[in-house]
């Protein structure tokens, strides 16, 4: 029960956060978005520091964090590399698919149907 008052109440921020947008309608725009900013900064802090789920919420975070720094990523030379292939890859299907077309339309025009092009 009291997870979710915090729940709630990290929710009211993150309102009034948005509410304090439209109240200061007539202030700086940096002052309308900083109250934006500390409604939701305040509202996870709440939420992430003081709640079971937002404690678990954190423990995924982490744990992603970790499992990211173990991902092996491509070097420069292995990208263009790939990219090339890429690139190849679609030149030949783009050929190959411009052939079939032009056999299909040589067929169905010319021989099934018998019609000529003017």
């Amino acid at each position: 029960m009291a997870d979710k008052i915090k729940i709630v109440l990290s929710l009211l921020l993150v309102a009034a956060g948005i509410a304090g947008f439209y109240l200061l309608a007539d202030a700086a725009t940096v002052l309308r978005v900083l109250a934006v900013a500390a409604g939701v900064i305040a509202g996870g802090l709440l939420f992430c520091l003081a709640t079971e789920p937002g404690a678990r919420f954190v423990q995924l975070w982490r744990e992603a964090w970790v499992e990211l720094k173990k991902v092996v990523w491509p070097t420069r030379k292995e990208t263009l590399h790939m990219t090339g292939m890429v690139f190849a890859f679609v030149v030949v299907m783009a050929f190959f698919l411009f052939l079939t077309d032009k056999t299909l339309e040589w067929v169905m025009y010319d021989l099934i149907l018998g019609w000529r092009k003017s």
